[in-house]
């Protein structure tokens, strides 16, 4: 076959297809122009309804009272804080807790824990 022959099947199939696509591409451009711009329906409903009589007027009663829970809780006392510990009691309580941490690592070895 010749090479020139094959391309230019392929240049003239390409061409039909441009063609194809814009013409449905404006096919449908139209459509949904159309389709937006027309003027809705009005229902049928709407003329035949029945014509609107003006209601008494009469003056609203206050509902009558009603013991309801507040809406929001009371706010709560606020929590009293304890006075700061003095020095020689903050030296007294660290010193404590420092005794205390080192006689439970000589007591026990590490290696107890895990048997």
């Amino acid at each position: 076959m010749d090479p020139r022959h094959s391309h230019t099947q392929l240049l003239n199939s390409w061409r039909g297809a441009k063609f194809t696509w814009r013409a449905v591409l404006i096919f449908n451009l139209g459509l949904g122009a159309y389709l937006f711009t027309r003027p809705a329906k009005k229902e049928k409903k709407a003329m035949t309804r029945e014509p609107i009589t003006p209601a008494e007027i009469t003056t609203p009663t206050p509902p009558a009272p009603q013991n309801l829970e507040p809406f929001f809780s009371p706010i709560p006392e606020p929590v009293k804080v304890p006075e700061p510990l003095s020095v020689k009691q903050q030296r007294s309580v660290f010193g404590w807790m420092l005794k205390e941490k080192e006689d439970g690592l000589t007591s026990k070895p590490r290696g107890e824990d895990y048997q």
